[in-house]
């Protein structure tokens, strides 16, 4: 039950990145930082009740000024295809950063910004407040949008990601944190015995380019088929030509239910720990950490390697921009957006 802040780095401008480390009575830790509203660690406990870290990251903070481990995504997570979008007839053209696409925002998204600390609280539930206002026409979006993201610490070992965002005019708005999870605790080591469960019947159809087609594919006797319990890597290298061309998962699925409900349970068998997402969003990436650059390093110096972490990014659908059928609303003036994701740990 405690709430403390160290330093951590420097921006290249001077401007001090400081780290807070929220701590509860159990002893699970997590730490954040103000650059890319990050989460850099989540120490939790093993069914030894060993403390491990289960969040892939780095030692240093100029390592993250390369990447987007652990960050918060935005204006608009995932991809806008054709790197544009219109708005009561006017097109708006967005950067190009994935092929013809817009990736995560652009390469100026909210990874590679300094968020403000704008509030914290000790105690039983420690927490940490960020805020970005993003200007009207960063990376091509209208509007000035605020967004704050709040991490809470509880007792029962949930970490809350409580999302709000406001605009001062139409925009479109995708917010999500992009942590690669490794429950074994040891970075070097797969993830591929994890058993993952997720709640959805349908995923959306895409493209090879990963922009959806606005169909839905159902789950049911394919590779994608997490409704019951399986190890990742059980059907990763499936013959299935999407698979082959993302070199694994990377794909949206449409999670069973609406308002807050479990959209999925990650079990790793080694150590026991048990993660938990919870979310009222309608969608949830699996990405399989397909393409790891061998060049960055993990934390303790080992290097990056494909399907050494998963990620569980909680979302409104890619593209949903263009698509009428999707569950989703730009945002607009007095209609402010809250959302909340939960992971909870534990172990079995």
């Amino acid at each position: 039950m405690s709430l403390k802040k160290k330093p951590f780095g420097t921006l290249p401008d001077g401007r001090p990145v400081e780290m807070y480390v929220m701590k509860n009575a159990a002893g699970m830790t997590v730490e954040v930082i103000p650059y890319g509203c990050r989460l850099v660690r989540i120490l939790t406990p093993d069914r030894a009740g060993r403390l491990g870290d289960v969040v892939i990251g780095h030692d240093t903070f100029p390592e993250y000024m390369e990447d987007v481990h652990g960050s918060v995504i935005g204006r608009f997570a995932n991809r806008i295809g054709g790197a544009t979008f219109t708005i009561d007839g006017k097109e708006y053209p967005l950067m190009k950063n994935d092929g013809e696409n817009c990736l995560h925002g652009g390469s100026v998204g909210y990874a590679y910004v300094l968020w403000d600390v704008v509030e914290t609280a000790d105690g039983d539930q420690p927490s940490v407040t960020f805020s970005y206002t993003s200007p009207d026409g960063e990376s091509g979006f209208p509007g000035t949008l605020t967004v704050k993201v709040q991490y809470v610490l509880t007792a029962d070992n949930s970490l809350i990601l409580d999302y709000q965002a406001e605009t001062d005019h139409e925009t479109p708005v995708n917010l999500t944190n992009h942590a690669y999870f490794n429950l074994s605790g040891d970075p070097s080591h797969k993830m591929l015995d994890t058993v993952l469960q997720i709640n959805a019947d349908e995923v959306t159809a895409v493209t090879d380019d990963l922009i959806p087609t606005g169909e839905f594919v159902k789950v049911e006797g394919t590779h994608l088929d997490f409704r019951t319990p399986k190890p990742i890597g059980q059907d990763i290298n499936s013959p299935d030509h999407l698979m082959q061309v993302c070199g694994g998962y990377d794909h949206n699925f449409v999670i069973s239910g609406s308002g807050m409900r479990k959209a999925a349970e990650a079990w790793e068998p080694e150590s026991g720990r048990v993660m938990e997402c919870f979310t009222d969003l309608p969608g949830m990436q699996l990405y399989t950490a397909n393409s790891m650059s061998s060049q960055s390093k993990n934390k303790g110096g080992t290097p990056m390697s494909d399907h050494n972490s998963f990620c569980l990014e909680t979302q409104f659908y890619p593209d949903s921009v263009h698509h009428e059928n999707f569950p989703y609303e730009n945002l607009k003036p007095g209609k402010p957006l809250h959302t909340q994701t939960v992971y909870r740990f534990s172990v079995r």
